[in-house]
């Protein structure tokens, strides 16, 4: 803020000059008082823009932050833009803000606004780098540059740099389908990794210097943030993909991982909060879609709650909130809290679709149809993230209603399943997982004659791992098993059975396995897992069926301390199934579930 007290220093010289001025000449006041303020407001740029050292961008970038978290994101962007052509922390602060929009608003146009401006941010982070010669460039591939060499500026702007790559990495995936962008990406990722582990070990080297400053803290969270990211998030991969990741230089230690975010996030850093979010991340989302559904709600507590004490309104913090809650199983509260998130700002609607997302789900929990129906529907009509997705929970939720809810809505159930195929896209030249899967169900609506689909809305909670989630709420797990069992009722006693039936009563029994593990009724369950396991040869259409069931059993057998019998079915599930619906989902379960029993996965054959 000292800069717009130069700005207001320097306009109250001018009018003093004009003053004098005018005394002196009344007929060409006007004009001398205007050339001298545009002179006198052009020495003041000059002067201004040899002020903006290190610790000045960080105090800024902070106080941007800060903007940002209280919802003023428009605040927080003006006061990043003037200097994020001239220092690296404005330009990676102003770039950032840029490509989380564009990657919450999927508009192709904010996306080339966020790549191009991340295309600048770099060209601002290469000019503070250290420029090294061709020879000097030689001799680091064979021994790593001393840190000697690095003035702090420079380890700076390789953090940043580093930071940039990455985000531009993130959005060049979902600028268009080509193999190229999908390649120059991956290159991007690479580098960036490269610099961080050169900055890690620069850390290393540095941990016993006594002339420690603010600045080298800020450093040491940047590369805490990177390293911890890194590892965590490649800690999740499948043992194949890691193998092959780790021949290019890559690798993922889960420990490490968490343990550098946690030191991070406890620090006083800039990074601190993207440490938190990271760390969010992991336990709210990452581990239960794509790992067993064990979320360290405990900690995810402890790391918000001195953000909802600062910024008790802030929409992300209240989002991780709500959110936080609804894993532990309290939906009601949850809802209150979405509710305050969307009433806390109207700027980034963006954020409203996250809470409708979720609102939808706490309903279809509590089989609140029509209520799940309003937050699906809002889904489909205003955001672009997943129209494919959208519009088939939609329908799948109308499939829940009584006939004449579903008829008040005015809905065409057939009409809505019929869009679902045109809808789809495509992400790094390849289909997204969920939006394929949603694609082949409703193949069934696109016949002259539809065939019904069960339980949609509640085999889709199973793709999200919702079951999980439900399962913490024994009197909604009871009321899911009842609609389950009038559903399973219903479908034995067809007398006329089509092509999907036995598809059918073997997703019911994966459903009501679910439940009935829940509820503790660990025998029940094993025999409902069983007959989908022994019914595989009559499956037609859903083959992922069999292999997602084989996992259940092995995490009911974990469940039990049966850990052989536990790893035989789990290992089964890996090895013995391809090409199936939600394979790559599965198989990120499968090694949270391996690791969870303390067995390497990229070991087992």
């Amino acid at each position: 803020m000292h800069f717009f007290w130069f700005l207001v220093f320097f306009f109250f010289l001018c009018v003093c000059v004009c003053t004098v001025e005018k005394e002196q000449s009344e007929r060409s006041s006007t004009c001398i008082c205007m050339r001298t303020i545009f002179t006198y407001l052009k020495l003041a740029e000059l002067i201004l823009a040899t002020k903006m050292d290190l610790k000045c961008a960080l105090e800024e970038c902070s106080m941007a932050l800060n903007l940002f978290l209280n919802n003023k994101f428009s605040e927080a962007l003006e006061l990043l833009r003037p200097w994020s052509k001239d220092s690296m922390y404005h330009a990676l602060g102003y770039s950032t803000i840029l490509v989380m929009q564009a990657a919450m608003t999927f508009e192709q146009q904010d996306i080339q606004v966020g790549i191009s401006t991340m295309k600048e941010a770099l060209q601002t982070c290469q000019r503070f780098r250290k420029r090294s010669t061709v020879v000097e460039s030689l001799s680091n591939l064979v021994s790593k540059q001393s840190v000697d060499q690095l003035s702090e500026e420079e380890m700076h702007a390789e953090i940043c740099y580093a930071e940039c790559l990455l985000q531009k990495a993130a959005l060049t995936f979902v600028q268009d389908e080509n193999m190229i962008n999908f390649i120059k990406g991956g290159l991007k990722i690479r580098t960036s990794y490269q610099i961080y582990k050169e900055c890690h070990q620069v850390l290393q080297m540095t941990q016993g210097n006594k002339s420690k400053n603010e600045t080298y803290y800020q450093f040491e969270g940047g590369v805490k943030l990177g390293i911890g990211a890194f590892n965590l998030m490649l800690s999740l991969l499948p043992g194949r993909i890691l193998r092959l990741l780790e021949f290019i230089g890559f690798s993922g230690n889960r420990e490490l991982g968490l343990c550098q975010l946690r030191e991070g996030a406890s620090g006083s850093s800039l990074r601190a909060i993207l440490c938190t979010f990271t760390l969010l991340v992991y336990h709210t989302y990452v581990s239960l879609i794509l790992g067993t559904g064990e979320a360290n709600l405990q900690e995810a507590d402890s790391l918000l709650e001195p953000y909802l004490q600062k910024f008790p309104n802030g929409s992300i913090i209240l989002f991780y909130a709500a959110r936080i809650d609804i894993l532990k199983g309290n939906f009601e509260k949850a809802q209150m809290r979405f509710q305050d998130c969307i009433a806390a700002q109207q700027e980034w609607k963006q954020i409203h679709h996250l809470c409708y997302w979720e609102l939808m789900w706490c309903y279809t929990f509590q089989q609140n149809w029509l209520q799940a129906y309003r937050y699906a529907d809002l889904l489909s009509k205003e955001s672009r993230w997943s129209k494919a997705i959208y519009v088939f929970q939609k329908a799948a939720i109308l499939c829940m209603l009584p006939e004449d809810d579903l008829k008040r809505t005015g809905e065409d159930i057939v009409s809505l399943f019929r869009q679902v195929d045109g809808l789809k896209q495509r992400i790094a030249g390849k289909s997204i997982p969920t939006e394929k899967f949603a694609v082949r169900k409703a193949r069934r609506y696109a016949s002259s004659q539809p065939v019904k689909l069960i339980l949609p809305a509640l085999e889709m909670m199973y793709v999200w791992n919702g079951f999980a989630i439900v399962g913490k709420r024994a009197d909604l797990t009871e009321n899911l098993l009842v609609t389950i069992e009038k559903e399973e009722t219903t479908l034995q006693n067809e007398t006329n059975h089509n092509e999907y039936y036995m598809d059918d009563v073997c997703m019911l029994q994966l459903l009501k396995g679910l439940c009935l593990k829940h509820l503790g009724r660990l025998m029940q369950a094993e025999l409902c897992f069983s007959k989908v396991t022994q019914s595989e040869k009559q499956i037609k259409y859903d083959s992922y069926l069999v292999p997602f069931t084989l996992y259940e059993l092995g995490l009911l057998y974990k469940q039990q301390d049966e850990r052989e019998k536990a790893i035989r079915y789990i290992e089964a599930a890996k090895n013995n199934y391809k090409e199936y619906s939600m394979e790559s989902r599965l198989h990120f379960r499968i090694h949270a579930a391996l690791d969870s029993l303390k067995v390497s996965p990229a070991s087992t054959p």
